[in-house]
Order: C-alpha cells, then sequence, then structure tokens
C-alpha cells in the first residue's frame, strides 16, 4: 500500500482540526517529507478545493503563521487548473492601474475591513465553476476582501455611462471625493 503524499496528509490533518488555529510549523510537519512543498499544497487545498481555510490575511484574530479550516471540507472536490500565468497577472493589474476594480485600494492601502496592508490578487469576472474563461477580458485585479466577498455573485464591470450616472446622482462632497481620487490616481496625465 502507498503512502499517502504531503497534500493527503495535510488534508487529514486540517480535517482532524477543523475551527481550531494550527501553524505553519505543524502543517509543515504534517505534510512529512516535502517540507518544502506544505504551502503550495494548503493553497491547492483552499483554491483548488474549496477547503475555507482562513490566513491572517483573511482574519484578525489569526496572526502570521497561523491558519484555520472555519468548516467541513466540501465534499465534492472542485479542481481548477492553474491557468493565470505571471505575464497574464502582469498585464490585468497593469491594465486596471494596480488598483481593485471593486472597492478601488490599492497595494499598501489600509483595509477599513481587516485593518491590514491591501494585497491585489486577480479575480474572475465570471467565476470558473459558472463558465469563466482565464483570458483578459474576464479578469480584474481585486483586493483580498473583494475577492473572497466576490465569489460567484458579482456581475459585469459597471460602465462609463452608469459610472457617471452615480456621480451626477452623488451630492457635491462625494462628488468632490470621486475628483479628488481620481487627480490622485491620474495626476497631470493627459487621457
Amino acid at each position: 500500500m502507498r503512502k499517502p503524499g504531503s497534500k493527503e496528509r495535510i488534508r487529514r490533518f486540517l480535517a482532524a482540526n477543523v475551527g481550531k488555529v494550527v501553524t505553519s510549523i505543524q502543517l509543515r510537519d504534517a505534510a512529512g517529507s516535502s517540507v518544502s512543498e506544505w504551502a503550495r499544497r494548503v493553497r491547492e487545498l483552499r483554491e483548488d478545493e474549496g477547503w475555507k481555510i482562513l490566513t491572517h490575511h483573511d482574519s484578525v484574530d489569526l496572526k502570521p503563521g497561523e491558519y484555520l479550516l472555519s468548516e467541513n471540507p466540501p465534499e465534492k472536490q472542485v479542481r481548477f487548473g492553474r491557468g493565470i500565468s505571471a505575464k497574464l497577472r502582469a498585464e490585468v493589474l497593469d491594465r486596471n492601474g494596480f488598483t481593485c476594480q471593486m472597492c478601488g485600494l490599492t497595494p499598501g492601502d489600509i483595509d477599513p475591513f481587516t485593518r491590514r496592508k491591501v494585497r491585489l490578487h486577480i479575480g474572475h469576472i465570471k467565476d470558473k465553476n459558472l463558465g469563466g474563461k482565464d483570458e483578459l477580458s474576464n479578469l480584474r485585479a481585486l483586493c483580498s476582501t473583494c475577492n473572497q466577498g466576490a465569489k460567484n455573485i458579482t456581475g459585469e464591470k459597471p460602465t462609463t455611462i452608469w459610472l457617471l450616472s452615480q456621480i451626477r446622482r452623488a451630492g457635491q462632497d462625494e462628488q468632490k471625493a470621486v475628483f479628488e481620487w481620481l487627480s490622485k490616481k491620474f495626476g497631470d496625465k493627459q487621457l
């Protein structure tokens, strides 16, 4: 009988510790012989199989190096290939001005929900399990908070006309805040 791989050992360890905070050292030890791969295996469980593994990026109650499987693992294990290349990721970030396309935060800003510095991720406009593709037209930059909240519920990117209508409807203080934000973002650039 073949010994379970590092991913399976981590899977079993986390399933036995649902709701308990575990450390990166415990996960590394659970992985066994492939100690250099434990972080990748945790990420695969989280991203490819839908496990609700929280880190300090998701919860202010967790410190760096702490993990929490917040609920029992899903019965159905959805698997997707890792199709977003570094080049495509760079294109999305550049096109989106290194700005979250839902809330407007940029890397280094303080997220008002988590009180942590913003990190950008690449998110799908139409989620993969709903048929979305790993292509430039279906990807956008999202901060951690928006990316976690956006799964399977977000629609298409708003149109220019819709955005302008919202700004026109807003009060003068809100319009001024939008102007100041756009001025800061684009400065004296000719559009």
